[in-house]
């Protein structure tokens, strides 16, 4: 997958006439980073540094989540991105975490809404991040060797 959304990122980027560095620069991430997703030599990026890519390609966050295998096509939700693997149950979970509709604030001052949207960002990915983590450490239940 990660060598998949290499190719495709780099295919982005040529297509809008962009240098890595350029990139790098409007996504205020390492041009070492745009070359190693490139590459295939990075996982695909977290959600948080998918918005930064699509904000400075002018490309829609979907999208970007779609060809990094965080959505099925076109699949989308009022929470956010929501990974195919997840269950009825995990999306439960993850909408119960983004109830609390409380103001955010940092040393007393509330955020704005695009720091809002990073916070959220951030909290998303590592949201499912330690969901699929969980998912692969569980150890099964077997019934018949209790």
């Amino acid at each position: 997958m990660a060598e998949e959304f290499g190719n495709y990122l780099k295919q982005l980027r040529e297509s809008k006439g962009l240098t890595i560095n350029q990139l790098a620069a409007l996504a205020g991430i390492s041009g070492a980073q745009i070359s190693r997703i490139e590459n295939g030599l990075r996982g695909v990026p977290k959600p948080a540094t998918l918005r930064k890519i699509a904000e400075a390609t002018e490309v829609s966050y979907e999208e970007l989540m779609g060809h990094a295998g965080y959505l099925t096509e076109a699949e989308s939700s009022p929470e956010g991105p929501i990974p195919v693997w997840a269950t009825s149950k995990d999306k439960r979970d993850f909408r119960q975490m983004l109830e609390d509709d409380g103001e955010l604030m940092f040393d007393g001052i509330p955020l704005n809404k695009e720091d809002k949207q990073r916070i959220k960002d951030v909290l998303t990915g590592l949201f499912w991040e330690a969901k699929q983590m969980n998912k692969r450490t569980q150890p099964k239940h077997n019934p018949g060797k209790e």
